[in-house]
């Protein structure tokens, strides 16, 4: 029996109460995997692994040795939590990026956060992700992000807490969505049950959410997305979104502008593209506006863009919001912006460009994660307690020298899901990307990205860091899995 030996220790468990107790909502499951041998347990992992590479869901590492292309190790032993408690996470998800749309339509226009001095001036001045090219700009019904991963956390008593805001190019939805249907494969015993709710609806979501970019009198418009090309580090996920919206993959140099139009080039001639959803960051999207060396966008995009006559998703400048020192300040977006108190608290955060929470920062570097703050995928960060005293002093003088560039939080005590690791469940540390899509309406697809720090101990699950991922299952509240009377 795999779970008769397995122990949530000291930390929020995503599935066990205590050794041998598991959740109500996950007693269904665990009796269902303890009546399998733990070879036919092992065998499925590999089954799901290799459906996987099948599949093609694989990411490139830059500069890694041995070949760039990976697949994210897979875990089967799936999350759960109920409906209950997502449906406050999905109000606060709402919440959270009303405000953020509501800022970005406001920096780049009125400014008025700034004449109000709720945010420092000096911070979004300074900011990489803000672009003065982008001044001025209105998109189309003043949304800005209309894809969004937010970055979750619990701590030890299972509070969440908003580790990240994500909202230029949020990556990872594909292999979420290739997490059920591997899920669905290896347990269809289980989810012959029902009670776990969708997530195969994103694509019509995403396209729906495009298509109400398009301009109105536009009577068939014509959605692309646009990749920087194969050796990026999400083509697949490109591929696999283009795919499912019967939607164009294309890179910078299948489209030109022409006419005073977008329009991309076919078989038959040239044709007009309405709406694009870019995974090309604003840098590189138009060598006239930004980098002039850049060989990956379009020549004359932002002037075409700035006339209304293309739209694009998520709108040129939104990675001012990405910033981590702006992070801090979400709390007071939603405040100014909504009259609400936020339903999403932060992790707790040190801002280094203070001098007294600098200083605070530098005496306690051994107790602190600490990030740039216009870094991702787990790179020029420093987690404080795992860190040698040579690491720590490195980042003790990049901090001194820019003290803009870097933020530092509690270590939270974050939450373990039980996660198989050769033959044996193992207790690793969790996070959870949810998707919000902003159209007509919010819709955020239930439950989200769950990745695994796979090595222990660590806090690390980014992908690029050697961490993983496993499915997510919100549960109805009818559902089986949540009756402690159900029998497996």
């Amino acid at each position: 029996m795999l779970f008769q030996s397995y122990d949530p220790g000291d930390f929020y468990d995503e599935l066990f109460l205590a050794p041998g107790q598991p959740r109500p909502e996950a007693e269904l499951l665990v009796r269902k995997v303890d009546t399998l041998p733990v070879e036919e347990i092992q065998r499925r992992q590999q089954l799901a692994q290799n459906f996987l590479m099948k599949m093609g869901a694989t990411f490139n590492v830059y500069g890694a040795e041995g070949g760039i292309e990976r697949i994210i190790p897979f875990d089967i032993i799936p999350r759960l939590m109920n409906a209950t408690e997502w449906w406050p996470l999905e109000r606060g998800l709402k919440q959270r990026i009303t405000a953020l749309n509501c800022f970005l339509q406001d920096i780049y226009n009125d400014q008025k956060i700034l004449k109000d001095r709720v945010i420092p001036e000096e911070l979004i001045l300074s900011a990489n992700g803000f672009l003065k090219p982008c001044i001025g700009l209105k998109p189309p019904h003043g949304i800005w992000c209309h894809i969004a991963g937010i970055d979750m956390v619990r701590d030890r008593s299972g509070a969440w807490y908003v580790l990240e805001d994500n909202v230029r190019c949020p990556s990872g939805v594909s292999y979420f969505l290739e997490n059920r249907q591997v899920m669905k494969r290896t347990f269809p015993e289980v989810f012959s049950r029902g009670g776990v709710l969708p997530v195969d609806e994103y694509p019509g979501h995403l396209l729906d959410t495009l298509l109400h970019l398009a301009p109105d009198q536009v009577d068939n418009p014509t959605v692309v997305v646009l990749s920087p090309g194969i050796y990026n580090s999400a083509y697949f996920e490109h591929a696999y979104l283009a795919q499912k919206m019967g939607a164009e993959l294309v890179e910078g140099r299948d489209l030109v502008i022409a006419d005073g139009y977008l329009q991309m080039r076919t078989t038959c001639g040239l044709k007009r593209v309405d709406v694009i959803y870019r995974r090309i960051d604003d840098d590189f999207i138009d060598p006239l506006a930004f980098k002039p060396d850049s060989l990956l966008g379009i020549p004359g995009l932002l002037e075409v863009y700035r006339q209304g006559r293309v739209a694009i998703a998520n709108a040129l400048g939104t990675g001012v919001a990405d910033d981590k020192v702006i992070y801090t300040y979400v709390p007071a977006m939603i405040r100014y912006y909504l009259g609400e108190d936020p339903i999403l608290n932060n992790v707790p955060t040190f801002l280094c460009w203070e001098e007294d929470q600098r200083a605070y920062v530098l005496d306690h570097l051994d107790e602190l994660v600490v990030k740039a703050a216009g870094e991702s995928g787990g790179y020029g960060m420093l987690i404080g307690p795992q860190a040698s005293e040579e690491e720590r002093q490195k980042f003790a003088r990049l901090i001194q020298e820019n003290p803009r560039n870097y933020i530092a939080q509690k270590t939270l005590s974050l939450s373990r899901s039980p996660t198989l690791i050769d033959g044996e469940l193992v207790g690793c540390h969790v996070d959870l990307r949810p998707y919000i899509l902003c159209g007509e309406t919010i819709h955020i697809t239930p439950g989200g990205f769950t990745r695994v720090a796979m090595r222990k101990g660590s806090l690390v699950v980014n992908s690029s860091q050697g961490g993983g991922s496993k499915d997510t299952w919100v549960l109805t509240e009818s559902s089986d899995f949540n009756s402690s009377q159900s029998q497996a």
